[in-house]
């Protein structure tokens, strides 16, 4: 009897213990294209990037420049002058890798410029999921673009108009 009466206890205590969690799904790409100033981001960072690019291929043209005219006059050069050549060469293809990996590198200049137009506006998109899942009591919401494990997911729980009703983008 105290067997019986132990496992209705710690079955009634494990039924209250276990809710059922509630979770929803956005799509974070989806979100953001409907995000103008996201868009706007998008493009001036491309403008730049091109405007860079443009940059160091010019920079890299005047190196192919000189390496050509340094083969075509090499055999009328002295040793010296060869030299000369070739250090103004190596100074020229130097520049341009510096150049490469000040504006394109791991921490360089269009990182840079990505995370201060970008940071913001990912910040808004977070905390406008997070007031979502706090207003309708989501413990998870999880992103439908970046998840590849998601093989289907009904529609019902898909909150990213929700999300961009409270960014004040509203579908």
């Amino acid at each position: 009897m105290k067997k019986i009466v132990l496992a209705l206890c710690l079955g009634l205590a494990t039924a209250f213990g276990a809710s059922a969690q509630k979770f929803a799904l956005v799509d974070m790409e989806y979100i953001l294209r409907n995000v103008p100033s996201y868009e706007m981001a998008n493009e001036q960072l491309n403008q730049v990037s091109l405007r860079w690019e443009k940059e160091v291929s010019e920079l890299s043209k005047e190196s192919e420049t000189l390496y050509k005219n340094y083969q075509s006059e090499r055999v009328f050069l002295t040793e010296d002058q060869r030299k000369k050549r070739e250090d103004a060469i190596v100074a020229k293809e130097k520049e341009v890798a510096d150049l490469k990996y000040k504006y394109f590198g791991p921490e360089g200049e269009l990182y840079k410029k990505r995370q201060s137009l970008m940071k913001p506006i990912q910040e808004e998109v977070y905390n406008a999921v997070k007031k979502v899942a706090e207003e309708k009591g989501y413990q998870a919401i999880f992103d439908r673009a970046s998840s590849q494990s998601i093989v289907f997911a009904s529609p019902r729980i898909d909150v990213s108009n929700d999300v961009l009703a409270k960014l004040g983008y509203s579908k």
